[in-house]
């Protein structure tokens, strides 16, 4: 992958420093004019520590703050809390944390690391990601001894690498486990929705979403369906509002700081930081239309999110197609914590990536496409005709491969393509199995449905006999069970959403049974993963290395930990919650 520009700052030598020797002049200069004005500003009130931005990370942050005897508050952009953390699917990747453990997990401090590191490699300090290996269990026995949150191991969810050393092919992921929304009380109303619904009178956890996709065809699926239905059943007998997933996560959160008495300021966007000699002391906001200064006597936690909601930064960083109508991330995510860091002398790093995964862009809408490109029955192809991917890869990956091959055989937007067969086994987004499109699939270009693969071919502009040779050629390998242009389940990643039925290749099936299906599919993502470059205590540094005094960034405001990659389910959450954690109890001299 090609580094930004900002990932070249990060070189070493001495050009380098020289230049990060100026900037921070610079910074002094251009802070001490901003303080000068902010100043003038009216104070909206002084705290130990300020937190800016209500997700996974920022909420982590504040609940420490406060528990370590700080005064705090959580100022976000938003009318909602929980960011883009309240509308995922919350997956939380801790190695080695109580919950796993306590199931029988076998994992280790060394197996942990070697596998981090493998995975990792040289983008990210060693001592960066053993502070994240280091801290995240204690973060979540913290959080399950300071909120109602407890949480489920997400068995057979794979480590998304689980070949390399160290790598668990049954998992090291968590979700939280069902909440009564009743605990926030009129709170409740302001809770950022999820990105998907559950269906109506269920309670489904993340785990469940593999085998109701199997439901019509699986008697495990069908079982799973079964005991959505009744917890949901049973929540409605007890008068319970029922939260699982993101929405429980940033339920959780909020109920921990009501108790812990932090003031959470909706509807209050970052305008910049506030420097006195060098130092971030405090915040500018803007509250019920009014520009006012926030001080912070120790320090501010920037946990805004990414910039994936902003055209401009995507298009000077990123590579190109990209926009901002193919992401899920909060809509409100548009970089303005990463660049009021940047204005302070933050050195930026990773700008260029993103938490990656193919997207059909349906209406309203963009989708996250993860069983549907991996169950059997179905394939990828380019503009060529041709496979280019193994379609059950880490979603990250498949979409790195889509831009590192487009340039040369234009693989953006792909097709995934499939048939009816598959079609009358296997719940695609929230359509059941046999139950036709919606209408503005078809019309808006994201769906194509034909009873030739000609006829499909000419619909989508690929060329016909390159898709008939291709679907012939799958067709062989699915037969034999081994992928050998690809290696579509040579890894146990690979078979987590797929139907065990299948035989001998649980991820492959021939497509044979007209009509056949072709899927626009574009490079969306959960949000970027590229921001303000932290050390191991989650201190904000500048381009030579040094430390901004009193600026801390968490989650999808800095570089990620993982690096251009992606160790498993719940790879952005874990990480955010974690340096949330590490950057609070720095700020309280608990480290």
């Amino acid at each position: 992958m090609t580094p930004s520009t900002d990932a070249q700052q990060e070189l070493p030598g001495r050009r380098r420093v020289l230049a990060g020797g100026a900037v921070a002049a610079l910074t002094v200069a251009t802070g001490a004019r901003q303080s000068a004005r902010a100043a003038d500003l009216p104070l909206l009130g002084t705290y130990d520590v300020v937190v800016i931005g209500s997700g996974a990370a920022g909420m982590t942050a504040a609940l420490t703050a406060a528990k370590q005897g700080l005064s705090c508050v959580v100022v976000e952009k938003a009318p909602t809390f929980g960011g883009s953390a309240a509308r995922s699917g919350a997956g939380i990747w801790i190695p080695n944390n109580p919950v796993i453990l306590a199931a029988g997990v076998p994992d280790t401090p060394a197996k942990a690391a070697s596998y981090l590191a493998a995975v990792v490699g040289s983008d990210v300090s060693a001592d960066r990601q053993q502070s994240f290996l280091s801290h995240g269990p204690a973060m979540i026995s913290f959080v399950m001894a300071n909120s109602p949150l407890r949480f489920r191991w997400m068995e057979g969810y794979s480590d998304y690498y689980p070949e390399l050393t160290g790598g668990l092919p049954n998992g090291r992921s968590i979700e939280p486990d069902q909440l009564d929304g009743n605990i926030l009380g009129a709170e409740l109303a302001h809770l950022n929705p999820p990105y998907l619904a559950v269906p109506t009178g269920m309670v489904v956890f993340s785990a469940d979403y593999k085998w109701l996709a199997l439901s019509a065809v699986s008697a495990k699926g069908a079982a799973v369906a079964t005991e959505c239905l009744a917890r949901g059943t049973k929540a409605a007998l007890l008068g319970q509002k029922p939260l699982t997933m993101g929405q429980s996560l940033a339920a959780g959160l909020r109920a921990g700081l009501l108790n812990a008495q932090v003031p959470v300021w909706l509807n209050t966007p970052l305008t910049d930081l506030y420097l006195e000699g060098g130092a971030v002391t405090g915040a500018v906001v803007t509250r019920a239309g009014t520009a006012g200064l926030v001080r912070a006597r120790r320090g501010v936690v920037v946990g805004s999110g990414g910039f994936e909601h902003n055209a401009a930064m995507r298009a000077q960083y990123q590579r190109q197609p990209i926009g901002t109508d193919w992401t899920v991330g909060a809509k409100e995510n548009t970089g303005d914590g990463i660049q009021a860091g940047r204005r302070a002398g933050a050195s930026l790093a990773l700008m260029d990536d993103a938490w990656w995964g193919p997207t059909i862009p349906l209406p309203g809408d963009p989708y996250f496409c993860l069983a549907e490109r991996t169950l059997p029955g179905g394939l990828l192809i380019n503009q060529a005709g041709s496979r280019f991917v193994n379609e059950a890869a880490p979603y990250s990956d498949v979409v790195h491969t889509m831009y590192d091959r487009n340039t040369a055989a234009p693989d953006i937007p792909a097709w995934l393509i499939v048939d009816q067969n598959y079609r009358n086994r296997y719940l695609f987004k929230d359509v059941a199995p046999t139950f036709t499109f919606p209408d503005d699939w078809y019309s808006s270009g994201a769906a194509y449905k034909a009873w030739t693969l000609d006829a499909l071919a000419s619909s989508i502009g690929v060329p016909a006999a390159a898709l008939r040779s291709t679907v012939t050629r799958f067709n062989s390998l699915a037969a034999s069970g081994k992928d050998t242009d690809f290696g579509r389940g040579d890894s146990a990643y690979d078979h987590y959403y797929t139907d065990p039925s299948i035989l001998p290749n649980s991820c492959l099936a021939p497509l044979w049974l007209p009509p056949y299906y072709a899927f626009r599919i574009v490079p969306g993502d959960l949000g970027t993963k590229g921001g303000m470059r932290t050390d191991a205590r989650a201190r904000v540094l500048r381009a030579d290395g040094s430390v901004i005094p009193g600026l801390y960034a968490a989650g999808n405001a800095s570089a990620a930990v993982m690096g251009h990659s992606y160790a498993g389910a719940g790879s952005t959450i874990g990480p955010a919650m974690t340096f949330g954690y590490v950057a609070a109890l720095d700020l309280a001299g608990a480290l």
